[in-house]
């Protein structure tokens, strides 16, 4: 079973933030999901990703290429990944299930910690999710660096 970590954003937006947990997740050898609500969103991120520096490369692609079922990275509007995902990273608002938790390796939540439209649908998640008996981390940026400020 899996856990959800959430992460509250306040020095770093998802484009900087999002490399920094994609390498982690791929050294740790998962093949990774990454979930939005919006098209444009997302093909915004998928760009951020092609224009980081070469030296930290993340292969990825957007659903409905040709490749999907190969990619190590998928983004993803909605869509079911067909890349075998066992780690998803929902960005945007995008909703996690219980199950998904539990199938994962692990489920990573990150939120706009200035936008009360993201708090609150984080909060919603969390709620869910460990009312559901997920297990669950609460990570903050707000010393300048992340610290886990709650775990259930």
């Amino acid at each position: 079973m899996g856990s959800a970590y959430f992460y509250h954003l306040t020095t770093g937006s998802v484009e900087q933030t999002l490399p920094m947990l994609l390498e982690k997740s791929r050294g740790a050898g998962w093949l990774v999901e990454v979930r939005g609500v919006d098209r444009g969103a997302m093909e915004r991120l998928d760009n951020a990703l092609w224009a980081g520096p070469p030296e930290g490369f993340l292969p990825h692609g957007m659903v409905g290429g040709d490749h999907d079922a190969d990619q190590p990275i998928l983004l993803i509007t909605g869509e079911t990944a067909s890349n075998g995902a066992n780690c998803v990273m929902s960005v945007h608002g995008a909703v996690v299930s219980p199950q998904e938790v539990k199938d994962a390796q692990r489920v990573c939540v990150l939120f706009d910690g200035y936008d009360e439209e993201a708090l609150s649908a984080a909060r919603v998640q969390w709620k869910t999710l460990t009312d559901a008996g997920c297990s669950a981390q609460y990570w903050s940026q707000d010393s300048g660096r992340w610290e886990m400020k709650a775990e259930k």
